[in-house]
């Protein structure tokens, strides 16, 4: 019977062979695709490079000045993509408030949650529970329809790791006029 098993397991599988060609291959096309990109991203600096040349060659006075002018714009041109991010990213942050006005809030809390009883499970079941007594504490004391825990709540809970939540937990609850409570870090916190 073994030597039977042995044979059909056998069967199933890919010869080594195989298994070499799919995994150079997939290599190989890694190597490829990066090695576009890299050109790609090398091609247009070469190009601003030659154009800063060309402008420094036909005029040779106020040579000092155009060096400085295209030294600038190089750091204009790097910046460019960072501060193009930064400012997409501060949009984000005052689109969610507009949002957060938007919904008008009918009312607002700020609790003080404890969560001792996490503390009584199991080490690799703590920081679930501590969800789940935040969840219930709101439940109880605002009768929402539903509730909404924001990001920054959910990190602040996981901070540790699931072994180690926090004793207790401030949170500002605001319930809109759906009767949906969304929760958010209380200030200062």
């Amino acid at each position: 019977m073994g030597h039977r098993q042995d044979q059909r397991e056998s069967q199933n599988q890919p010869s080594e062979e195989a298994l070499e060609t799919n995994e150079d291959k997939g290599i190989e096309e890694k190597e490829q695709e990066a090695k576009r990109k890299h050109e790609e991203r090398e091609e247009p600096e070469e190009e601003t490079e030659v154009k800063i040349e060309e402008a420094v060659e036909e005029s040779p006075e106020g040579e000092e000045a155009e060096e400085t002018i295209t030294a600038e714009e190089e750091k204009e041109a790097i910046e460019a993509p960072e501060e193009a991010e930064e400012k997409e990213e501060m949009e984000e942050v005052e689109r969610e408030r507009a949002e957060e006005v938007e919904e008008e809030i009918v009312e607002e809390r700020i609790y003080t949650i404890p969560l001792r009883r996490a503390w009584i499970s199991p080490r690799k079941k703590r920081a679930p529970r501590a969800v789940r007594i935040v969840k219930s504490f709101i439940q109880r004391h605002m009768k929402p329809e539903a509730i909404v825990v924001s990001n920054e709540v959910n990190e602040r809970l996981w901070n540790r790791g699931i072994e180690k939540p926090p004793r207790k937990i401030r949170i500002r609850a605001s319930k809109d006029k759906e009767g949906r409570v969304t929760l958010h870090l209380a200030e200062g916190d």
